[in-house]
C-alpha cells in the first residue's frame, strides 16, 4: 500500500490509472450491488464511465432490473477488482439519476449500433425470438439513417455519491492492508482495518 492520503478521491485516480496500465481489460469494470426494498441482493458487472468529487456514473436502462432496484432502494454498493494489481476498492453510498445533458452527451459517443440498441431493447424482461429484437434494430436503423438518434427517455446514468471507501491490498499470507474513508461533514475520516 501507499502513504494514506486524506482525499480517498486521489488514491482512487491513482490505482484506477496504474490498473489501466496492466488490467487486460475493462480496467473500468465494476460490479454493482443492489437490493430490494426487502433487502435481496443483486450484482452485476458494469462499466465506469465517468467519475468526479460528485460520484461514480454508470448508464443503463431505467426499465432493467438494476435500475427498478435503484428506484425503491437508492443505496448501492460498487466493487472494482483488479486481479493483475492484486487490489480492490469498494464504494458504497446514495445513488441518483445525472442530468439529462449529461446523459444526452454521453450517449452521442456511443457507437450506432449501441444507441439503437438502447431504443431495441427490452433489457431485463423475456426475450422469446431474438429475430424480434433484430427486426427492431433493422427497423431504427431505416427510421434514423443519420448519426443524430436521440437518447430514449428510458435510457439514462446513475451516479453513486460515495459515503465509504475501502481500499484493499493483498499481502502474503493474508495479512492484507485494508484502509477506510468515512464521509464526515468537514472532508473524510480515515483508518486502518485489520486484515
Amino acid at each position: 500500500m501507499q502513504p494514506a492520503p486524506t482525499d480517498p478521491f486521489a488514491w482512487f485516480a491513482t490505482w484506477l490509472a496504474e490498473a489501466e496500465q496492466s488490467e487486460p481489460n475493462d480496467a473500468n469494470a465494476m460490479t454493482l450491488a443492489t437490493a430490494t426494498t426487502g433487502g435481496a441482493p443483486s450484482a452485476r458487472i458494469v462499466l465506469l464511465k465517468a467519475w468526479d468529487e460528485r460520484g461514480f456514473v454508470f448508464y443503463t436502462n431505467l426499465e432493467s432490473r438494476k435500475s427498478a432496484e435503484l428506484f425503491a432502494n437508492p443505496q448501492a454498493s460498487l466493487l472494482f477488482h483488479w486481479k493483475s494489481r492484486r487490489r480492490q476498492i469498494r464504494i458504497e453510498g446514495h445513488v441518483s439519476l445525472v442530468a439529462d445533458a449529461e446523459a444526452d452527451e454521453y450517449y452521442a459517443t456511443r457507437p450506432r449500433q449501441s444507441r439503437l440498441g438502447a431504443w431495441a431493447s427490452d433489457q431485463s424482461r423475456p426475450m422469446q425470438d431474438r429475430a424480434v429484437f433484430e427486426a427492431r434494430l433493422a427497423a431504427l436503423d431505416v427510421e434514423y439513417p443519420g448519426p443524430q438518434i436521440p437518447r430514449p427517455p428510458h435510457w439514462s446514468g446513475w451516479r453513486l455519491a460515495p459515503a465509504r471507501f475501502e481500499f484493499w491490498q493483498d499481502v502474503e499470507f493474508r495479512l492484507h492492508d485494508r484502509r477506510v474513508f468515512e464521509r464526515a461533514a468537514d472532508g473524510w475520516t480515515a483508518e486502518t482495518l485489520y486484515p
